[in-house]
């Protein structure tokens, strides 16, 4: 006797087979098995047909074993691994799935990673991570917005290496980013002030514990009676525009901006490597015509509220004056004012003022313009070439020599 045929069959399969056996046995009609089974007559009766005739086997679906229309012939697969494979090996998925597509090769990140397993190439970088809360994204556009900077490889070795400097709206996820050598006070005024150019003035900024944002310093004593802790010059800016400076204390806490830096350093790298980018000159040009438009048109997230919540600069104020540097400078006996040695001569036109002796400001914009101030007003100078020469005190001459009289002098002895 031969061997029985196995039958394997779906969850739905097996329900037709139980209500169309109960037709079969004339429990219920043909209309209620229709119901139950959520088929319309035309079909159910179609079906009940197929099973009569066949039994079993006729509920199995006729595709059953058979390859898919849609299915990639197996040269193309072979071509979508070998292309993945020469180009696109290190990429994720979804991103060499868009690489492929710009090739003329269009399939799903699923299908792709299910032809590189089943070619034996396919690897997974598996993360232990510990379990946080999640934080609620801000409400509005502008509410607050992540600051980070992100040292890396960028240019794999073909260029310097540099910082990218990231700037992510915490509500939508819109992301503003440059290159920079370091990643410096002056490099967090410059990505800060193009973020305001173009969007406005948002609410309040999240960064890390970094020395740009946070002083170590002891305070003063007004500092002290004041209740006020010691600000860098990053603070100061931010107290100035009414920008709320919060300072993170772990990177988790900042995670938009930590992941967007994950994905630039994965999705970015390729991407400079693919169009020839190994100057930090020539990245920024290419991050802001082309990789940010594309990133942030796939990437941003409607707000949960339509406000904007950025400012216009108050009236008045400008940005260049706020986004500086600022140092405390005493005023020299002889009307000169000494800054990262460099001599500054008050002009005489303040003679009224008696500086001498007294407290200025210097004010250093980051295009290298040095202001004086008194309060807040711009004091007039010029800049000398070489160091003041020491003003010599002419002293008066006093007669200390102690005088002896002569034998002659001496009166006589009575």
């Amino acid at each position: 006797m031969g061997r029985m045929k196995q039958l394997s069959m779906s969850r739905k399969e097996r329900q037709r087979l139980e209500v169309f056996g109960r037709v079969k046995r004339d429990e219920i009609t043909l209309v209620r098995a229709a119901e139950w089974l959520k088929l319309s007559e035309r079909q159910a009766r179609r079906i009940y047909q197929r099973f009569l005739k066949d039994k079993d086997a006729g509920l199995v679906h006729r595709l059953r074993g058979r390859a898919s229309n849609r299915r990639l012939s197996e040269g193309m697969r072979k071509r979508i691994v070998a292309r993945h494979q020469e180009r696109y090996a290190d990429f994720g998925p979804t991103h060499a799935c868009e690489k492929l597509a710009e090739e003329g090769l269009f399939l799903s990140a699923d299908t792709l990673t299910r032809l590189l397993k089943e070619a034996g190439v396919w690897t997974r970088l598996r993360r232990v991570r510990k379990h946080r809360s999640r934080r609620e994204r801000r409400a509005c556009f502008g509410e607050m917005v992540q600051m980070d900077g992100s040292p890396h490889d960028w240019f794999e070795g073909r260029g310097p290496k540099c910082v990218l400097m990231d700037l992510v709206d915490d509500a939508t996820g819109r992301t503003h980013a440059k290159f920079f050598a370091e990643e410096t006070t002056r490099a967090a005024f410059e990505s800060f002030g193009e973020w305001i150019a173009l969007h406005g003035v948002p609410r309040s900024v999240y960064v890390d514990r970094d020395s740009i944002y946070r002083s170590d310093r002891p305070p003063t004593l007004e500092e002290e009676l004041a209740g006020e802790v010691p600000l860098t010059q990053f603070g100061r800016a931010m107290k100035e525009l009414d920008v709320v400076l919060i300072k993170a204390h772990s990177p988790q806490a900042k995670g938009r901006v930590e992941r967007k830096n994950r994905t630039m350093q994965d999705r970015l790298v390729k991407e400079m490597r693919l169009a020839g980018v190994h100057t930090m000159q020539a990245a920024n040009i290419f991050l802001r015509d082309i990789f940010l438009p594309d990133m942030n048109a796939r990437q941003i997230v409607p707000a949960r509220q339509k406000t904007d919540a950025h400012r216009p600069l108050a009236k008045g104020v400008n940005l260049a004056e706020v986004l500086c540097f600022e140092e405390g400078r005493t005023v020299g006996q002889d009307w000169c004012v000494r800054y990262e040695n460099r001599w500054f001569q008050v002009d005489v036109a303040h003679e009224a003022m008696q500086l001498a002796g007294h407290p200025v400001t210097v004010r250093e914009l980051l295009d290298g313009t040095i202001q004086l101030l008194r309060g807040q007003t711009r004091l007039l100078y010029r800049e000398l070439t070489e160091a003041p020469k020491p003003i010599k005190v002419k002293r008066p001459i006093v007669n200390n020599k102690v005088s002896k009289p002569t034998a002659k002098q001496r009166p006589p002895a009575f």
